[in-house]
């Protein structure tokens, strides 16, 4: 399941749920089946990702990273197949119920979501095989589940809801950033073309300090926006703990990298717990 960074599914539900807290017609009941859904997808995901890097020959054994289940042999491929596809047709059946909220149209939306959660490793075009991975992202775990939680739950779209979408997908490719960092010298050897092999380290480093401080500073309209400008002040903190991210990375490689994973996970969590925090403060005098 890779459990480090699952707060990245869990984070761009949490920051829908600040902004629907300001709207008293918001519906919860559709906003935490996101939430679900979004967990799931998720780990359906990162099965495909074990499985299919295994079928092509992308994985090896003793590899930087996190223990890679079937290429150790702790599973068998078919298990970890059929582990894929239950989990992704679970997420699609807690999909099919928001319909009851969003109407039919979401199914199309679903199909979207289940292709990429398998094009991100197979098909014709394996996006992170092709330096696309951070794209899919910012796009499956910012965009769409920050715009499309709230939308759910209030029926209708917001400005500063899209800005912090955007801010939430380039926290969540910066944990990206951070796994192809480490495991840049075993995709290069397998022909693996991620944006850290194509570009190299120093750029996804610069690359990864400019997407967290970018998106902290348009968070800083979510802070704003929720809390009437009370907190605002915390973007200044949170600037400071990615630059302090960014220094663990350029001085760290292999296995030291696995922490830091964490940390961009749980700092972009803790961005989107603020906000919701904040939320709490949109009447308060202070």
């Amino acid at each position: 399941m890779r459990l480090r960074t699952l707060p990245v599914s869990v984070a761009g539900v949490l920051c829908a749920f600040a902004f629907a807290r300001l709207d008293v017609s918001a519906q919860w009941l559709p906003g935490w089946l996101c939430l679900v859904f979004a967990v799931l997808a998720q780990i359906a995901s990162n099965f495909a990702n074990e499985y299919y890097d295994f079928k092509a020959g992308l994985d090896k054994v003793g590899r930087v990273g996190p223990r890679r289940g079937v290429t150790e042999g702790d599973i068998s491929s078919t298990a970890m197949r059929n582990a894929t596809f239950g989990v992704l047709a679970l997420a699609c059946a807690v999909g099919c119920t928001l319909i009851y909220w969003g109407g039919y149209w979401l199914i199309a939306l679903g199909i979207m979501i289940a292709v990429g959660v398998l094009a991100y490793s197979t098909g014709p075009y394996p996006l992170s095989h092709h330096g696309l991975g951070e794209v899919a992202v910012i796009l499956f775990f910012g965009i769409i589940p920050v715009n499309m939680t709230y939308w759910l739950m209030c029926g209708q779209w917001n400005t500063d809801v899209a800005i912090a979408s955007l801010s939430m997908g380039l926290l969540g490719a910066n944990v990206l950033i951070v796994n192809n960092y480490r495991d840049v010298d075993d995709d290069r050897e397998v022909g693996k073309m991620t944006l850290c092999v194509k570009w190299g380290r120093k750029a996804m480093s610069v690359i990864y300090l400019i997407n967290g401080i970018v998106a902290i500073v348009l968070l800083a309209d979510a802070w704003l926006h929720t809390s009437g400008g009370k907190t605002v002040g915390i973007a200044g903190c949170f600037i400071y703990f990615q630059i302090v991210a960014y220094r663990q990375l350029v001085r760290n490689n292999g296995a030291k990298l696995n922490k830091l994973l964490g940390a961009t996970a749980g700092l972009m969590l803790l961005c989107a717990l603020t906000i919701l925090f904040s939320s709490f403060f949109k009447n308060v005098n202070l």
